[in-house]
């Protein structure tokens, strides 16, 4: 998996208590994120939510990092 490269996914899980979830790329590949690492501020996300992000390499890990969630079409 290339860090850096812009994705496109869904949110497949956020325990917001721990901050943590996991976002899924269109290839089916699930990759963790931190509640930090939501673009804007926010610190919550719904599961379901489709997402822009990129991946980087922390501690030896595939992170998603500033997700972006994007419109699911018109309306």
């Amino acid at each position: 998996m290339p860090a850096g490269d812009p994705r496109i996914g869904v949110v497949t899980s956020f325990d917001a208590h721990r901050g943590l979830g996991e976002v899924t790329d269109s290839e089916g590949l699930a990759t963790a994120f931190h509640c930090l690492d939501i673009a804007g501020g926010a610190r919550t996300i719904e599961v379901g939510a489709a997402v822009a992000f990129s991946v980087r390499l922390k501690l030896g890990r595939h992170e998603a990092t500033n997700l972006c969630v994007v419109a699911s079409g018109p309306g």
